[in-house]
């Protein structure tokens, strides 16, 4: 391992493995490989680790698609007040929404990618799709792609403008200023939905993938995204005249600066952790987010199967992924979001474990990066062991 790949921060007695598990991460990773972990257990912060070059624990990265995470706590908080009925249309909230035949999708189904709304046939700019309320008007006359109910299908960079959308209306005040003045600011967090300007310094662009011969074998036998008219084209906007680079989306500063609230958030993974302990548990002394049946109620998995979107079986509980699909050895009720760039974060309500992942470059072959599963194990059967 480089000076460079060395790992610096702490960790609390028990999790002495945690960090060898994460320097041998390291050290298998090309030199320029830079990654964060910090967990906490019972609102305790036990790990808090970091390595790589012009990295430390304060480091902002983009997490892209584990920013659902944070805008749907805001969702479920709201749930939790009776502000919001999971089984009331989305019309209900937002008339215009009912165009296109999508008068009868309920908040549940939409927040469990089951409206089939993933997308414009004709794609977004790049100046639309940095910006919620631009996404949710150009989406309200959209026809489903499939009729909603029937399947679902990951709403990947329109969800959050969706739900937030229902937000709005709701309450007169956008999802940005309630994730601000409920979650991020009273808890300290370092996970930011819209970057303020005096943090872009902490900020390092995301480096591309730079996959092996043996890795670009393997993607180009995939589904290509940007095939014109596909489920995936439209989702992923890859369809119209200004293609997104999703690997390179987040080096942007307006996208940064607005944080769409599908995947344009920054955090630490002190931040990722820190929210989810918040959720669970509380921190510093503060009560939890979440009471226990309405953490519940957004972990229970709705949508499972076959993805129309991606191809592939997933898992979705409100808004979360279900991450026992992900982690079996986590327990049931578990709930998070991974982001593409392979960060990860997520809650474990029964062991009271609240997980944060980040790395700069962004990891094969997208979503979770592939280390969060013996990271995660280490940091899960070292609390299992500490409360026998």
């Amino acid at each position: 391992m480089s000076d460079q790949q060395a790992v610096q921060g702490t960790v609390a007695e028990g999790f002495e493995v945690v960090r060898e598990e994460f320097a041998a991460v390291a050290a298998g990773e090309r030199p320029d490989h830079s990654a964060q972990l910090t967990a906490y257990i019972h609102g305790r912060k036990v790990v808090d680790l970091w390595a790589g070059p012009d990295t430390d624990g304060d480091t902002l990265y983009a997490v892209y698609s584990s920013t659902k995470g944070a805008a749907h706590l805001v969702v479920a908080l709201l749930v939790q007040d009776g502000t919001l009925d999971l089984d009331r249309e989305v019309a209900h909230y937002w008339p215009e929404f009912a165009a296109g035949g999508k008068g009868a999708v309920t908040l549940r189904e939409l927040l469990a990618h089951r409206a089939g709304v993933v997308g414009a046939d004709d794609g977004f700019t790049s100046e639309e799709l940095a910006d919620d309320r631009m996404i949710a008007a150009r989406l309200a006359g959209q026809r489903p792609y499939w009729r909603p109910g029937a399947a679902f299908g990951y709403h990947a960079y329109v969800i959050g403008a969706l739900t937030g959308e229902v937000v709005f209306r709701a309450t007169g005040r956008t999802l940005h200023e309630l994730y601000e003045e409920r979650i991020r600011a009273p808890y300290a967090l370092d996970f930011h939905l819209g970057l303020p300007e005096e943090h872009e310094p902490r900020f390092r662009s995301v480096r591309p993938m730079d996959p092996t011969p043996e890795q670009q074998a393997e993607i180009d036998s995939w589904a290509v995204p940007d095939v014109p008219g596909t489920l995936m084209s439209i989702a992923f906007n890859r369809n119209g005249e200004q293609p997104t680079d999703i690997e390179t989306v987040l080096n942007s500063r307006p996208v940064r600066a607005k944080g769409p609230a599908s995947y344009g958030g920054v955090a630490s993974a002190r931040g990722l952790a820190g929210m989810y302990a918040a959720a669970i548990s509380g921190t510093d002394g503060r009560a939890p987010l979440l009471k226990p049946d309405t953490a519940a109620r957004f972990a229970q998995v709705h949508s499972v199967g076959h993805d129309l979107v991606s191809g592939q079986h997933k898992s979705f509980g409100l808004g979360f992924q279900d991450m026992t699909s992900l982690y079996p050895f986590l327990g049931i009720g578990s709930f998070g979001h991974s982001g593409a760039s392979g960060s990860q974060a997520f809650a474990d309500p029964r062991s009271g474990l609240a997980y944060g992942y980040t790395r700069r470059r962004y990891a094969f072959p997208g979503g979770a990066a592939p280390e969060n599963v013996r990271l995660a194990r280490a940091v899960h059967a070292a609390a299992r062991a500490l409360q026998r």
